[in-house]
């Protein structure tokens, strides 16, 4: 046996189809919700206040000293308005282990508990930073004189957002009698 190359002849014709571009599928962008483009906003913003920080203090040696507030109040905007995304896809840490093992009216029980439990918490939650506000929501920020109020805002309408949503994927396992916790394969796609 040789051990040299066998190459193929291949004609022009199919050389030119090598680089014939396939059609590209279009992007929907109907799956995004109000709070996915509401925290991709905050995002930039708060990316923009992390770049002129770093220019600031390591191009022009002189930084700004607000930059890194606006940044760390943009994060908890983006972390609490993103939550209720999460909460809408149902992407939260979850275990569905023991689901697998339970029959089946009983698993739905425990999931419709945990439901009700989810709705409760962030119900609660909501509640609790409305009194926060009330509390001290007339502070302003440490280096501009700015309210703090606006980031107390942001993690209000997280935890609205997150109320509605979890009523929303209650709703949605109710009628379709079941959860992602029974069958996380009809969520992934692995289930046929």
């Amino acid at each position: 046996m040789s051990s040299a190359e066998l190459h193929r002849q291949i004609t022009a014709d199919e050389i030119a189809h090598t680089f014939e571009e396939e059609a590209t599928p279009k992007v929907d962008l109907g799956i995004y919700a109000f709070e996915d483009w509401l925290a991709l906003a905050i995002f930039w913003v708060m990316a923009s206040a992390v770049f002129l920080q770093f220019f600031t203090r390591y191009v022009l040696n002189d930084s700004y000293a607000w930059t890194e507030e606006i940044a760390t109040y943009c994060l908890i905007g983006v972390v609490f308005i993103g939550s209720s995304m999460c909460v809408r896809l149902s992407r939260h840490i979850q275990v569905d282990l023991v689901y697998r093992y339970l029959p089946h009216l009983v698993a739905r029980a425990l999931s419709t508990v945990i439901d009700l439990i989810r709705i409760a918490f962030f119900g609660y939650a909501t509640r609790l930073v409305w009194v926060y506000i009330q509390i001290i929501g007339d502070e302003s920020m440490t280096t501009i004189n700015f309210a703090k109020n606006y980031v107390y805002y942001a993690v209000l309408l997280g935890f609205v957002l997150m109320f509605a949503r979890s009523v929303q994927v209650a709703l949605q396992n109710w009628r379709q009698g079941y959860s992602i916790l029974e069958r996380p394969g009809a969520y992934d796609g692995s289930e046929g």
